[in-house]
C-alpha cells in the first residue's frame, strides 16, 4: 500500500482539501492518504468550515477529519509528502533524519505543470471565493497525481 500525507500550516485548509480529494480518486485498497499542519495551532480541530463546504459542494466529505501536527516518525509512515509550499517544505526538511526522509518531500505544485507559482496560497485570511479556487487548483494536481499513481 502506498501511503501519502498532505501537509500546511494548519492543517485545517488545504491539506485537508488535498486529502479528501485525492482520497477520493484513487483506490482506498491501494493507497492510504492523511494530512497533517508543520503547526500546532488547532490539534483536534475539524477543517475550516469554508473547505468543508467547498468540499462538500463537490461531492466530498472532510467533515471527519481532525487536525494534527507533523512528526518525525510521519518519515517513516508515509511514502510520500506533499508540502502545499515553500514555507511548510522547509519546515518538513528541517526535520528530516536522512537524505532518505528528504527524497519523500515533494512541493505538491510542482505535479501540476499548468501552474507557474508553485505554492498553494493559502485562503485562510480570504473568503469563498479563494476556497473554490484553491479547491479547482487543487484537485487539478491530483487529476495529474492520481493518473501518474
Amino acid at each position: 500500500m502506498t501511503s501519502i500525507l498532505m501537509v500546511c500550516l494548519g492543517n485545517i485548509c488545504r491539506s485537508p482539501l488535498a486529502h479528501g480529494i485525492l482520497e477520493s480518486k484513487l483506490n482506498t485498497e491501494h493507497f492510504y492518504i492523511d494530512s497533517a499542519g508543520t503547526a500546532a495551532y488547532h490539534i483536534g480541530n475539524k477543517p475550516d468550515s469554508r473547505s468543508i463546504s467547498v468540499a462538500k459542494s463537490n461531492g466530498i466529505d472532510i467533515s471527519m477529519q481532525r487536525a494534527k501536527q507533523f512528526k518525525i516518525s510521519d518519515f517513516d509512515t508515509f511514502d510520500i509528502i506533499y508540502a502545499m509550499d515553500q514555507s511548510n517544505y522547509t519546515n518538513i526538511i528541517a526535520l528530516a533524519r536522512s537524505k532518505d526522509d528528504i527524497k519523500k518531500v515533494k512541493l505538491f505544485l510542482e505535479e501540476n505543470q499548468k501552474v507557474s507559482n508553485k505554492n498553494v496560497l493559502d485562503p485562510y485570511y480570504g473568503d469563498v471565493d479563494d476556497f473554490v479556487n484553491v479547491f479547482n487548483t487543487i484537485n487539478d494536481t491530483c487529476n495529474t497525481i492520481a493518473k501518474a499513481l
